[in-house]
């Protein structure tokens, strides 16, 4: 067992503790490892809340449907997320039994204080929306949802009323929309201005960088926090890098690895609240919670760090 492993472990412990007695005092509404110093935490303009800078995505690595061997894997997963101090879980009913699969890992793993809750309506009709956000509930098993979205902007007139309702009726505590893949922007910005939502998510990675020329911006005018999906590309970013050598100055971002290194330049940004990259895979995303740690690149070792992995 290696040095980092324990040193990981007993981290995590001082961290639990250390939430447990900031609960106890009746510091904050947050999860008890939102206490810790040492996990980079963001904060929700919109609340002060602050949640861990790395999340999880769901998208294609939990459509697992009814395997059972591939749903306890998943589990696994999740239990190694909340170990290492994970928060916003994001799912949607467009990702096929993600929802489903990822209810069957909080069920089987019991209490997770650090959950952040985060899912999504699609659907072009608003009753069958209303019939979504009822099917989510029950799929991931939740009280209050933490965040709920409308994905891609699809109806989202009609729906952000139906989330406005259910929020204030308190089983909603955030609201939001989403796009992905750099589509939509125009219409993503039009709401951002005229709306009063919680949350923005979008594509945002070292290589697709167009939310910084007026989304990113426009969510720091805002206060809207802000979410960036496709960190690594569907993996095809990680492809890419994984082939070359991580430049020696990386340790100047904190960064040790690659997934950290591409993190890093992500949740660094100062109008980004959180990432979520997906994984299936137990090792890595112990790599993806890494970047949770350190230190972080400042504007001009990030500008480097763009460069750098655009030249590839």
């Amino acid at each position: 067992m290696s040095d980092y492993t324990l040193d990981r472990r007993q981290f995590i412990g001082q961290f639990i503790a250390l939430g447990a007695a900031t609960a106890a005092l009746g510091l904050s509404g947050l999860p008890a490892r939102a206490a810790s110093s040492d996990i980079l935490m963001k904060p929700i303009p919109r609340t002060g809340a602050r949640i861990p800078a790395i999340g999880m995505g769901t998208w294609i690595t939990f459509n697992v449907g009814e395997d059972q061997k591939l749903r306890d894997q998943r589990t696994e997963v999740l239990k190694k997320f909340f170990e290492l101090g994970g928060g916003m879980i994001d799912s949607s009913p467009m990702y096929g039994s993600s929802e489903a699969v990822v209810g069957y890992g909080l069920r089987k793993l019991g209490k997770t204080p650090g959950l952040f809750s985060a899912t999504k309506v699609w659907t072009p009709a608003t009753a069958h929306g209303k019939e979504q956000i009822d099917d989510s509930f029950r799929l991931w098993g939740v009280e209050t949802f933490d965040l709920f979205q409308v994905h891609n902007l699809l109806n989202w007139e009609d729906h952000l009323e139906t989330l406005r309702r259910q929020k204030a009726a308190g089983r909603i505590k955030h609201i939001g929309i989403t796009t992905s893949h750099g589509m939509r922007h125009d219409g993503m910005e039009k709401i951002m201005s005229s709306e009063d939502i919680d949350f923005v998510q979008l594509t945002y990675n070292a290589v697709d960088r167009e939310a910084e020329n007026r989304l990113l911006p426009l969510a720091q005018e805002r206060g809207i926090a802000v979410i960036c999906n496709r960190p690594y590309r569907r993996g095809s970013l990680i492809d890419k890098v994984q082939g070359h050598p991580l430049p020696k100055w990386a340790a100047d971002a904190g960064a040790k690895n690659w997934p950290e290194f591409l993190l890093k330049f992500i949740v660094s940004h100062p109008a980004v609240t959180c990432a979520i990259p997906a994984t299936s895979k137990v090792e890595h995303m112990a790599e993806n919670m890494g970047a949770m740690t350190g230190i972080l690149p400042d504007a001009k070792l990030r500008r480097r760090m763009a460069d750098h992995v655009g030249n590839l």
